[in-house]
Order: C-alpha cells, then sequence, then structure tokens
C-alpha cells in the first residue's frame, strides 16, 4: 500500500478510502480477479463504492507497477498482482472461463531451447493454453474449478432485496 500511496502522492491525486479498500481487497485476492469481481467484494464494505471507482483504481494501480491486466481468450480483462508474483503460465476454460494459474520447469527449459535454436534470447513470454474442465467435458463427477469461486463470490455479494 506505501507504493500506491507514493504514486497517487507523486501524480498529485487524492488517497481515498474508497480506493485503499479496492487497493486492500485486491492484494487480499489470490488470482485472477475481474473488475466486476473486485467492485462486488468491495461492495461488501461499502455498498456506495462505484464501478467506475473500481476501473480507476486498477488502472492506477497498474501503471505504478503493481497490477497486471491480463486478456485471455473470452476478451474480458483480468487483473492479478505483479511483481512480487514468481512466472506461470495458464490454463483457461473454453466454456466457463476459469483461469488456472501453473508452473512447469520443463516447459520452461523447453522455451529457452527452442527460443535459442532460432538464436532468440528470450526476455519475456506468456504462455496460455486453451481447454475445458472436466466439467465442460461431461466427464461425470466433474468439477469446474469456477463454480466453488462464483459461489464464494456470490456468499460476498450483498443481496438485492
Amino acid at each position: 500500500m506505501d507504493q500506491f500511496h507514493a504514486y497517487l502522492a507523486k501524480n498529485q491525486l487524492k488517497s481515498t478510502r474508497q480506493r485503499d479498500l479496492i487497493a486492500y481487497k485486491f492484494f487480499s485476492t489470490e488470482g485472477h480477479i475481474s473488475i466486476e469481481e473486485l467492485l462486488a467484494l468491495s461492495r461488501t464494505e461499502n455498498p456506495r463504492i462505484g464501478y467506475a471507482t473500481v476501473y480507476r483504481t486498477l488502472k492506477l494501480l497498474t501503471e505504478c507497477g503493481l497490477a497486471a491486466m491480463r486478456r485471455f481468450g473470452d476478451g474480458q480483462t483480468m487483473y492479478e498482482t505483479a511483481g512480487d508474483t514468481e512466472h506461470h503460465d495458464h490454463l483457461i476454460c473454453i466454456e466457463c472461463g476459469h483461469v488456472l494459474e501453473f508452473q512447469n520447469e520443463e516447459i520452461e527449459r523447453e522455451q529457452e531451447r527452442v527460443a535459442r535454436s532460432f538464436g532468440f534470447n528470450l526476455v519475456r513470454h506468456r504462455l496460455e493454453l486453451y481447454g475445458m474442465c472436466p466439467k465442460a467435458r461431461g466427464i461425470k463427477g466433474g468439477s469446474c474449478p469456477h463454480d466453488d469461486a462464483s459461489k464464494s463470490l456470490r456468499a460476498l455479494r450483498p443481496s438485492r432485496s
């Protein structure tokens, strides 16, 4: 949060309770999160927070290097913490949109080998594998990790009665 506050001060922007709450919720979340999901999480503590405030806060977090924006096959923009996280790759379900992070040293070594064979020196890369989770494939008893995440998120959203 100190880096975020320093960025705001440097750019003559206010540090507000809403921005702080959104940033806190963002840093408390593991994996990828959409603007809509972060909005729902933030509204559990402050129902007056609006979509635009979440959007602008994520934009500021991205500009100061604390968040990374990702766009996967479905076109939805997701965010994850940047900088402190180790390199990872992604499995993306084309049916439910769930994004699963993974690390595999064998794949990393093979990518380096392939790059060198073409005379490339890798600086960075991104690997996204698209497929279908067990439930989307129709496997009997197969579960979808997205269902569990959605249930947890719905439980956090305020009711609309």
